[in-house]
């Protein structure tokens, strides 16, 4: 596995970043300037360098220019991540010495990927290569939208499930907190119920039991999701209370579809659309 360094200003991009490399195993180096970023450098020596072009204090084409400048330092890849976006600027930032060149907003699916492609295809890429557009094509497709839930107090935690699900036909709703979920579940009862379990005021714990409650909602499907689960008792609680799996991040977001759909699949809703059809089944019948 790699130890890749990101400097990057936004925390927001920064905390997605880390999560998906993290989740394929690769240890993030972070840091927030120009100049923190080549103290890093020298002080870690990482394997690649994913960098902002915009940045305090030095800006993404000084960081470059030191760093090729530099006989220890020039054959780090070095990977531009930015949101430049007008004709020519993909020319610009190579001619300024990075070796490569992400867009923003990143694709959560295919980064990690795009990655990898510079640390010269490393064991984890061999081993769990993203699957082919032609696999995930070949999903189960439903009859209708299956609705989820998503209840997070993180905007990066939503929208990273949005981006992993809502290109296999799931349709998303979200809550940041829990007074909120039971709002939206109780208007629109979704397919499946996705939660954090630490949040700010009523924790996923009340969530569930309020949930489990309601005559209404009680049989839906509902998932734990944590990356600060403090012991195993909070699993076991978890479970115990009703949720039909508990996930841990980070995970790779092929394992978190299919965990998902294996929930789904499990309780007899992956292949039921709202109306009650199934693939391939005529609505009339």
């Amino acid at each position: 596995m790699a130890r890749i360094l990101v400097i990057e200003d936004n925390d927001t991009n920064l905390e997605l970043i880390t999560y998906l490399l993290n989740a394929f195993g690769h240890t993030v180096i972070a840091a927030g300037d120009g100049e923190e970023g080549l103290e890093a450098v020298r002080r870690e020596m990482p394997d690649l360098i994913i960098c902002d072009v915009h940045l305090p204090k030095l800006n993404g084409y000084e960081v470059a220019r030191r760093l090729k400048a530099h006989p220890g330092l020039h054959r780090i890849p070095l990977v531009a991540v930015t949101a430049l976006a007008m004709v020519g600027d993909r020319e610009k930032v190579l001619a300024g010495g990075f070796d490569g060149y992400i867009a923003k907003p990143i694709d959560p699916k295919a980064f990690v990927g795009q990655v990898e492609a510079f640390l010269g295809a490393p064991e984890r890429s061999a081993l769990n290569p993203a699957p082919p557009v032609a696999e995930a094509e070949a999903r189960p497709r439903r009859a209708g939208p299956v609705a989820i839930l998503v209840v997070d107090d993180s905007p990066v935690n939503i929208s990273l499930a949005r981006s992993v699900l809502e290109p296999f036909g799931y349709y998303i709703t979200a809550a940041k907190t829990v007074r909120d979920a039971l709002a939206l579940a109780a208007r629109t009862p979704p397919d499946l119920i996705l939660s954090d379990l630490h949040m700010p005021g009523e924790d996923g714990f009340a969530f569930i039991r309020a949930v489990k409650a309601d005559p209404r909602l009680r049989a839906i499907p509902f998932v734990f999701i944590s990356s600060t689960v403090l012991h195993d008792q909070d699993r076991t609680n978890g479970l115990a209370l009703g949720a039909d799996k508990f996930i841990l991040r980070p995970i790779e977001p092929q394992a978190f579809l299919s965990e998902i759909e294996s929930c789904l699949r499990d309780t007899g809703r992956l292949l039921r659309g709202k109306e009650g059809t199934r693939d391939g089944e005529d609505p009339g019948r």
